[in-house]
């Protein structure tokens, strides 16, 4: 019972009712216009007349519910005070059915919020004011029962039982009127099949950009906060010994942070939904650069380049550059010192990436043990799938750790 008697006590029930009134009195300044085609045909009858205003109201109230901006605000009126999670409608063209009967979903909404707004509004407002005079015979109030043509007078106490039962129907009703337009709001204001599938992939394409937003980060501020850390060890342990050295590593930490605020503004600005900058696109031309910072971060980095890598262009260029960066990367992070071997062939099929690495306790300088998030590996063997490439790594014997690549030269196209 106390289940039952729950919606009766809610907040909700009563702002649901307040959305519902409110719809129906803003049909009002329709209702003159509804009036005239009554107004024109004196002959009609009373009932035909009445149908007819009726039914030309409908017409308007479910006109206006054609225009874009109505449904908006319909959807966030319904969201707050009806209590229904709707999402926003999808931006741009409107979707249409294979009938184009999604457009006409927010007109039938209009009507049906205008026709339970009325009837709720006229049944609880007559029965709330019966509850109220009954029990003092305010505004000569009587009730009488009829049953079979017997007809019995209510007075006295019985008179305060009916205004009991008639405020009780009015608040059962306003409960009905809520409950009815939270069971349509999500049929007719929710999101049609066309739209659902808009914002799937509205929700995909985001979920894409933000991988590969994740992808650069990861890429060349990882790499970048690297070196400088490295670097950094370097200049301090040859900062009293070696000056030159330790100038010449905090030059490399100046340049190689320079670039990776370029990638930082670029993300950030996609992040914004502003109109940031080029984005950086470094390719195979920038590899010198890249084992640069790598020296002076004091690695041993010994290229092994084949082949004509300035024919390589395109997303292939640009890809091989991540992927070196990222193998060069953890190399140095948990590599256990000595030489790093890079090797670039490129040939008429495609392109050859390899990195191998020392692996074991770590020689020369400590700068800390490097957090890992474990996305570098998954990261790049996902970019080499994209490619329709070939991905491996992992030991190569007892002391070194080898990453291979093939990438076809499709993946230039």
């Amino acid at each position: 019972m106390i289940r039952g008697i729950r919606p009766l006590l809610r907040g909700s029930t009563y702002a649901g009712v307040l959305f519902a009134y409110c719809g129906a009195l803003a049909s009002l300044p329709l209702l003159p216009f509804a009036l005239l085609p009554a107004l024109s045909w004196r002959s009609a009858s009373e009932s035909v007349q009445i149908v007819l205003v009726l039914l030309v109201w409908a017409v308007l109230v479910g006109v206006v519910g054609l225009a874009r901006p109505v449904r908006r605000v319909l959807v966030v009126s319904a969201r707050r005070l009806l209590r229904v999670p709707l999402p926003n409608p999808v931006a741009g063209r409107r979707p249409s059915g294979s009938l184009g009967l999604d457009r006409w979903r927010t007109p039938l909404w209009l009507v049906l919020h205008v026709a339970i707004g009325w009837t709720g509004a006229l049944a609880s407002g007559v029965l709330f004011i019966m509850g109220l005079s009954l029990p003092g015979n305010w505004l000569g109030a009587e009730a009488r029962a009829s049953l079979f043509g017997a007809s019995v007078r209510v007075s006295g106490g019985w008179s305060w039982v009916v205004a009991a039962v008639c405020i009780l129907l009015a608040v059962a009703i306003c409960v009905l009127v809520t409950k009815a337009l939270r069971w349509a709001a999500p049929r007719l204001l929710g999101p049609s099949a066309a739209e659902r599938l808009a914002l799937a992939a509205e929700r995909e394409q985001l979920l894409a950009e933000r991988n590969r937003i994740a992808h650069e980060l990861h890429d060349s501020i990882g790499h970048t906060l690297t070196a400088a850390t490295i670097q950094a060890a370097v200049a301090g342990e040859a900062l009293s010994a070696d000056p030159a050295t330790a100038r010449a590593a905090m030059r490399s930490i100046e340049e190689s942070t320079r670039a990776a605020l370029e990638d930082l503004d670029y993300v950030l600005g996609v992040l914004r939904e502003e109109q940031s900058g080029t984005a950086p696109t470094r390719t195979l031309a920038d590899l010198p650069e890249l084992l640069d910072r790598l020296r002076h971060a004091g690695a041993v980095v010994e290229p092994e380049l084949s082949g004509d890598l300035a024919q390589v262009q395109g997303t292939l260029s640009r890809a091989a550059y991540r992927i070196l960066q990222e193998g060069l990367t953890n190399a140095l992070r948990h590599g256990a010192g000595g030489p790093i071997v890079a090797r670039v062939a490129a040939g008429p099929d495609g392109l050859d990436l390899t990195v191998v690495n020392r692996i074991g306790a770590r020689t020369g300088p400590a700068p800390g043990a490097f957090p890992t998030s474990g996305h570098g590996l998954p990261g790049l063997a996902e970019r080499v799938r994209l490619l329709h490439g070939e991905f491996q790594a992992g030991p190569d014997g007892t002391q070194h750790w080898r990453l291979a690549v093939r990438l076809p030269a499709r993946a230039s196209a």
